[in-house]
């Protein structure tokens, strides 16, 4: 049997919005869905170096404070370590245009409405931008 694959992923949440990425059509997994910002936890990298260096590679932003969330995803295959994001330096952009074509800031409630990369994460997010909304 094979390792999970371990991935770090941010939940950036801004004014009670969370940020999705669209990954690209092509893309060999997950292709043409929403996501959060994240990737794969190199060899010898702590799940907070990950999102911290995932946070600049995609979005060109500096992190600081991620704090660990639970996250739910359906596939066996994936070691998932999602972060809670709510100071950073810099603006979010699509620094990974090869990864992704879109990204924007979504409503909790306009989640359900999206074609998901990890469908049994949305509660997982949704929880998180609640708990830093209310």
């Amino acid at each position: 049997m094979v390792a999970p694959t371990p991935i770090a992923v941010a939940a950036l949440v801004r004014d009670g919005l969370v940020l999705m990425v669209h990954r690209q059509p092509f893309r060999q997994w997950y292709p043409d869905c929403w996501d959060l910002v994240g990737g794969h936890i190199d060899s010898g990298e702590s799940p907070h170096q990950a999102v911290r260096r995932e946070c600049l590679e995609e979005l060109g932003i500096y992190v600081h404070d991620p704090l660990p969330i639970p996250m739910t995803v359906s596939d066996p295959t994936l070691d998932m370590h999602a972060f809670l994001v709510t100071r950073w330096e810099g603006n979010p952009v699509n620094a990974a245009p090869e990864e992704h074509d879109d990204l924007r800031w979504f409503r909790p409630s306009d989640l359900a409405d999206l074609k998901l990369a990890h469908p049994a994460s949305l509660s997982s997010i949704v929880g998180a931008v609640q708990g830093r909304t209310e």
